[in-house]
């Protein structure tokens, strides 16, 4: 399938979804619909704009018309205590399917054709991360800390994206929150987490076409074999203290002469040259005991070769299979690890999508739910740069991302467009970009 993914097919997916959503509401006040509520939510955090809606009140009071209705489909504007109060019962999950339908559709139109790592698999890296804390502010799910005389309250979600080496952006994924579960006494955690995460999604795969890449905390042995009983790969960070068992026999066998392979590359990073050493061992015990999972583990250290300065290191754990030809994607897939952090939450945190503000907390889900339409906007912009040609014109001419997003802004401020494509093509055509 050739035919690229545009906004306003994703803005469908995302409508679909809101009306599934059952009607909670017992009383006869229903005139604004929890529709309206979700895309009004979700167009602040497209345009990065707090503002947004009330620029769009004031300019259906004066026009009759406004950008929130033309461009998200949003009938009435609700208030911001509306939109709080009507999302806040709707479970997170209910907005699952617009992460699969978009990464299904980017997969059709050959966009994720650079997305692939070691053996051709999919790499998806997932970690986890806190976007909500309160010493006041609390809900039945807020994992509760105590230290001394004070209480603090929080959210956190394990997030995952699709990623691959030298690719610029992340696809963001459907994420998983970490609230109390029934029948457990124990506060959630990112392992449980990350277990769920694979237990409902595994099966959108092909069988062993997905590496899944995690930091050390996820690198044990009940974790390793979770993916492995659902055919996924994985490469795990592998720290020496947490290891025990596997870095005892790393040591032994660097006592025997071709006990470790190395390989050894030297490289011009464009400043100064480097020495890349990989060294790697198959079949060592992932724990300590008879039952331990037997695993590969390889070593990747970057030396500066003017001064011998080490400007980097990190080993892994991985099921794949590592030797001389392997071993350099092995190490390259697990370093795309940190994707996630880099071009997924540092994104959210400090580059206008403003993740770990408090939109709103709310008794049930509220929390939730909003972070869920934000990561929805940040992949309908991830989208937009692999799929629309316009789009991707107009980011390369405003090359800072802020003046990108500071153009929306002023102009759904001042001017009304028809829809989507008019806006986009709009700022096109007075950038003076030529045809797309």
């Amino acid at each position: 399938m050739d035919k690229r993914l545009e906004f306003g097919e994703m803005l469908g997916m995302l409508r679909a979804a809101l009306a599934q959503v059952p009607e909670h509401r017992s009383g006869e006040n229903t005139r604004y619909e929890i529709s309206d509520a979700g895309l009004s939510a979700f167009s602040v955090f497209f345009m990065q704009s707090p503002s947004f809606l009330e620029y769009q009140r004031v300019m259906e009071g004066k026009r009759g018309r406004n950008n929130a209705r033309s461009l998200f489909g949003v009938e009435v504007i609700p208030s911001d205590g509306q939109t709080r109060n009507l999302l806040d019962p709707v479970e997170p999950t209910r907005f699952g399917a617009p992460f699969w339908e978009i990464y299904t559709r980017l997969a059709e139109s050959a966009v994720l054709e650079g997305y692939r790592g070691i053996g051709g698999t999919r790499l998806i890296s997932v970690d986890g991360s806190q976007y909500f804390s309160s010493q006041r502010v609390h809900c039945d799910n807020c994992r509760v800390t105590v230290q001394g005389k004070q209480t603090t309250y929080s959210h956190h979600v394990l997030l995952a994206v699709l990623c691959a080496p030298g690719q610029e952006h992340v696809v963001c994924l459907e994420p998983e929150f970490m609230v109390p579960q029934d029948g457990h006494e124990k506060q959630d955690c990112e392992q449980q987490a990350m277990k769920r995460w694979v237990h409902r999604h595994a099966g959108r795969f092909e069988a062993w076409g997905v590496t899944i890449l995690a930091d050390d905390l996820h690198c044990h042995q009940p974790i390793c074999e979770e993916l492995l009983a659902h055919k996924m790969h994985f490469i795990m960070t592998c720290k020496t203290e947490s290891h025990p068992a596997l870095y005892e026999e790393v040591e032994l066998l660097e006592r025997v002469k071709g006990g470790i392979s190395t390989r050894t590359e030297h490289c011009w990073n464009g400043r100064y040259h480097e020495r890349w050493v990989y060294r790697w061992v198959e079949q060592v015990p992932l724990r300590m005991g008879a039952d331990a999972l037997m695993v590969q583990w390889c070593e990747l250290t970057v030396v500066r070769e003017e001064t011998g300065e080490q400007v980097y290191h990190n080993a892994w754990a991985t099921d794949h299979a590592v030797d001389e030809q392997t071993v350099i994607s092995v190490a390259a897939s697990g370093r795309s690890r940190w994707k996630v952090e880099n071009e997924g939450i540092n994104v959210l945190k400090n580059r206008g999508y403003n993740f770990e503000h408090n939109y709103g907390h709310g008794s049930q889900y509220l929390c939730a739910v909003l972070l869920t339409l934000l990561l929805l906007a940040f992949l309908f912009h991830t989208a937009l740069s692999l799929s629309c040609l316009t789009y991707q014109a107009v980011r390369r001419a405003r090359a800072a991302r802020r003046a990108f997003f500071n153009d929306l802004r002023a102009l759904t401020g001042y001017l009304y467009f028809s829809g989507w494509d008019h806006l986009i093509t709009f700022m096109y055509e007075q950038l003076e970009l030529g045809s797309a």
